[in-house]
């Protein structure tokens, strides 16, 4: 049901009402003011006329038949005389008010239900009948309730057109609001209103169009934000291409250091051992040189085989994470002997792949390498926890902790190549302030 609809039948009830009450009103007086007339009038003709048959009473009925006749009608009361034998003698004559109508018989019944009745018995038999007469002013009541009808009728008609067009003039500008709304369902979200008359149509339009930029923005926004996380999408691809490129180079390059460099270095220092035993008595001068080969060759060694853990760490891809990661923190515990190693691991996956195992591993070599490099710390706390989903990986140092504004200043590769290495596999990685002075490194790295 529209609205329209539904007010012109509140306002046609609210009419019918006030009607009603109206009509009703009407009839209860119209009653009680036909019942006061009607017992005033046969009390004043019933009195009149005890006395006038008291003076008429030894002259007869022919006498007061006469009378009668100059008398007339008395108010709203019918006066009839007949003799003893029931024959008519007399009759008021009829009212000429508004004569020839009269109020329909179920209308007189209800105003007057019982009419009053006197008979005054004369002398010579013959009956005075005095009877109400109510019918004019039964008439009136009847006339003024058809006129409030009529009244009550148009007052109906005119109010409910009136609201018909006040309503569909005042609900018209929400014709073009709910159009813009199946514009807005339909995915026009460029929608707008322009102003629509009326203070609350225009408030509606205001609200509509502030609504509709607010969807267009966030629309925008969305589609932004997809953009930038395909961007990102495409640049972890990228990222993780490029950092499996260079392990790979690395892995290469250790391979090579350790296969044909390595065997290079072993010719080299066996070649000098073989020089410095033959000619350490008949040419100390080359014997001399020759050690100092084995030497170089030792050291070169020795570099060579320092340099490959950090190319590419073949613990981890004999052993798994866990141990590659006791053998290097028992690396750094032999190179820093000063320094405080904390390492604690619980619930790490078995099978992650060898990106996670090598971008956790990187993450913790890197964090360590800043903190023994920057931190002057005293010890280092490397802590690693498994969950359903993530690997929990954290990094602290009680050191001298974060310069002011680092994170604005230029440099910090190792930082932002943790970062990248994280964000690879996407996670995350932060790097704060640790409570009570010192640094701390934080990833996350999903198992999926």
């Amino acid at each position: 049901m529209s609205l329209r609809l539904k007010l012109n039948l509140l306002i046609a009830l609210v009419i019918l009402t006030f009607t009603s009450t109206m009509l009703t009103l009407e009839l209860m007086g119209t009653r009680r003011a036909v019942s006061e007339e009607i017992e005033a009038a046969n009390r004043v003709a019933t009195q009149l006329l005890s006395r006038v048959t008291l003076v008429y009473a030894n002259t007869g009925s022919p006498a007061l038949v006469d009378f009668l006749h100059r008398l007339g009608r008395v108010r709203a009361t019918e006066i009839r005389l007949v003799d003893g034998s029931g024959t008519e003698l007399y009759a008021s004559p009829p009212s000429p008010y508004k004569a020839g109508r009269e109020a329909p018989d179920w209308y007189s019944d209800t105003i007057l239900p019982r009419r009053p009745r006197q008979e005054i018995t004369l002398t010579d038999g013959a009956k005075l009948v005095v009877e109400a007469d109510a019918s004019r002013a039964i008439l009136d009541g009847w006339d003024e309730a058809v006129h409030l009808l009529i009244a009550g009728t148009i007052a109906l008609v005119l109010g409910n057109a009136l609201v018909f067009w006040l309503v569909g003039r005042a609900t018209r500008p929400f014709n073009r609001i709910v159009r813009g709304l199946e514009q807005m369902r339909a995915g026009d979200h460029h929608t707008r209103l322009e102003d629509l008359p009326g203070r609350e149509a225009g408030s509606m339009a205001q609200a509509f169009n502030r609504m509709a930029q607010s969807i267009e923005d966030n629309m925008t926004a969305r589609q932004e934000a997809l953009e930038a996380r395909s961007h990102l999408e495409e640049n972890r691809e990228l990222t993780q291409f490029i950092q499996s490129r260079i392990e790979e180079e690395r892995r290469d390059i250790a391979r090579e250091l350790h296969d044909e460099m390595g065997q290079a270095v072993t010719a080299i220092k066996s070649m000098g051992l073989s020089i410095a035993r033959r000619d350490v008595q008949s040419d100390p001068r080359s014997a001399e040189a020759a050690q100092l080969i084995v030497d170089t060759a030792d050291h070169l060694y020795d570099v060579m085989h320092s340099i490959i853990p950090r190319l590419r760490p073949l613990a981890l891809d004999n052993l798994g994470l866990e141990d590659a990661l006791d053998d290097l923190v028992a690396e750094w515990r032999r190179h820093h002997p000063h320094m405080q190693f904390e390492l604690q691991m619980s619930d790490l996956p078995d099978a992650p792949g060898d990106s996670f195992k090598l971008a956790a591993y990187r993450i913790v070599q890197e964090a360590v390498t800043n903190a023994l490099k920057h931190a002057s710390a005293g010890k280092i706390m490397i802590s690693l926890r498994g969950t359903e989903q993530f690997l929990h990986l954290t990094v602290e140092d009680d050191g001298s902790g974060l310069a002011e504004g680092w994170a604005h200043k230029r440099g910090h590769h190792g930082v932002r190549g943790m970062r990248e290495r994280a964000q690879a596999l996407g996670g995350e990685l932060e790097v704060t302030a640790r409570d009570g002075g010192g640094t701390q490194v934080v990833a996350r790295l999903p198992l999926e």
